[in-house]
């Protein structure tokens, strides 16, 4: 499995209920969140309960934990009304736009998305 990390990240601070957040869904494996800061009318924030500091940091070892987010994404864009037509986006450090350092999975649905993204 990847390395822990050190101090709680944002969002460990909000699995513990330390921060408020709208979880708007939980399981064992991961809890989602309305973005702060949505970019479309549908953008969640799919976040693992094991603090990786980046999909790089991944093994094999997360294999299944990082299967199991890519199907829980599924399931929160069907729930949203966008099962078919949705984007999921993964910032893999800071010069690709990560500004937290834990693991996460934007959902974006509910506006037309260009290609080439930003």
């Amino acid at each position: 499995m990847s390395a822990p990390m050190s101090g709680k990240t944002l969002f460990q601070k909000i699995i513990d209920r330390e921060l408020p957040a709208t979880i708007i869904y939980e399981d064992e494996r991961c809890f989602a969140i309305r973005d702060i800061n949505p970019t479309a009318p549908t953008h969640v924030l799919l976040i693992p309960r094991l603090a990786m500091r980046r999909l790089c940091d991944a093994t094999v070892e997360d294999q299944a934990l990082l299967g199991h987010l890519l199907l829980t994404a599924n399931k929160i864009a069907e729930a949203e009304g966008y099962g078919d037509a949705f984007r999921l986006v993964i910032n893999n450090g800071a010069a690709a736009g990560q500004s937290v350092f834990h693991l996460h999975i934007h959902i974006i649905a509910g506006r037309p998305l260009s290609w080439p993204p930003g």
